[in-house]
């Protein structure tokens, strides 16, 4: 049979919240409800929602089913493994959702849950595995974005997230709220992720829970970009100092800098300090981007030195590059 994802079914991330399950549901139900619905295989998609509702809604029936399918694709051949023993499903012939009637489970429903919670003694069904301990299964991994400053990567830093996982009891398995401490590495660069061993969906059995990967974004710093592993930063000048030149003091990561700026400079110019990015084996590289500011003209003693200005360079001609070299249209 071929495997479902139950998550692209309900178009949401893998990480969705039970509330964005349940505002996906709700949109979804209305959208292909087969006596209101013109689009086409409206009866077919909505029962298709309606048991991917069924197991993403329930804590239980979503960590199993993350744990079997943790390594599978929409359409691939799916098979439960080896010691799974899904039970007898009751009333035959597929259980129904909530008693209504006509919506049968599929045949890959029925081959990891039937018999789940069919009542007191489980009769064969998830539970009984899981207490036998006859079914080992390593936990799945799990990805979290987490977002960092970028003088985190600079120096390193110790976090505290605060994550909702499901958690294995005797019990059955239940969604909880976990408070994890990680450490941020020196060097650190967006798009890179953070290994948290252990610390993702519990395994089943004797199964040895998943690992925990923290996808790293930096947030939005007033000074400081950076693209790989360099990193920018926009230093405004006034125009005389780009015109003359100028030493300065420029504020970097690591501490301010004395910055010579040549004469002659346009703005948009990159001045480089080598080495001075993000941290590593090979340490990126620092660049000051050169914006040029203009004064305002807004009294007479500023007004009279740009008429000046103007006198002084009447022959300056701003916008010779964009005279029509084929003459004019």
């Amino acid at each position: 049979m071929e495997f479902k994802d139950y998550y692209k079914v309900m178009d949401v991330e893998r990480s969705a919240t039970p509330e964005d399950i349940k505002k996906a549901h709700r949109k979804l139900a209305r959208k292909y409800h087969p006596d209101v619905s013109k689009e086409k295989n409206a009866e077919a998609r909505f029962k298709e929602i309606a048991e991917a509702y069924e197991v993403l809604r329930d804590p239980e029936k979503r960590a199993a089913y993350d744990q079997l399918g943790a390594n599978y694709q929409a359409g691939q051949d799916f098979r439960p493994p080896p010691g799974w023993n899904p039970g007898q499903a009751s009333g035959g012939g597929g259980a129904h959702f909530g008693g209504a009637q006509g919506f049968d489970h599929s045949d890959f429903f029925d081959a990891i849950f039937r018999g789940m919670n069919d009542g007191p003694q489980g009769r064969g069904g998830f539970d009984d595995v899981r207490a036998s301990r006859n079914f080992d299964m390593h936990g799945q991994d799990q990805h979290a974005k987490i977002q960092i400053d970028i003088t985190d990567s600079y120096s390193g830093a110790t976090r505290r997230l605060q994550l909702r996982m499901p958690v294995e009891s005797e019990a059955g398995v239940a969604m909880q709220d976990r408070s994890i401490e990680f450490v941020i590495p020196k060097g650190i660069r967006a798009g890179q992720h953070i290994r948290l061993a252990g610390q993702g969906t519990p395994g089943m059995g004797q199964g040895s829970p998943g690992d925990l990967y923290l996808d790293v974004e930096f947030l939005p710093h007033a000074l400081y970009r950076a693209e790989g592993h360099d990193v920018y930063m926009t230093l405004p000048v006034a125009p005389w100092e780009a015109a003359l030149g100028a030493e300065v003091e420029a504020p970097t990561p690591t501490g301010e800098v004395e910055l010579k700026i040549p004469p002659g400079s346009a703005g948009g110019r990159k001045l480089r300090l080598k080495g001075r990015g993000l941290p590593g084996k090979t340490p990126g590289d620092f660049y000051f981007v050169l914006q040029v500011v203009l004064p305002a003209a807004d009294t007479d003693g500023t007004k009279k030195a740009y008429e000046d200005m103007a006198s002084a360079f009447k022959d300056f001609r701003p916008r010779a590059s964009l005279q029509n070299p084929g003459g004019k249209a």
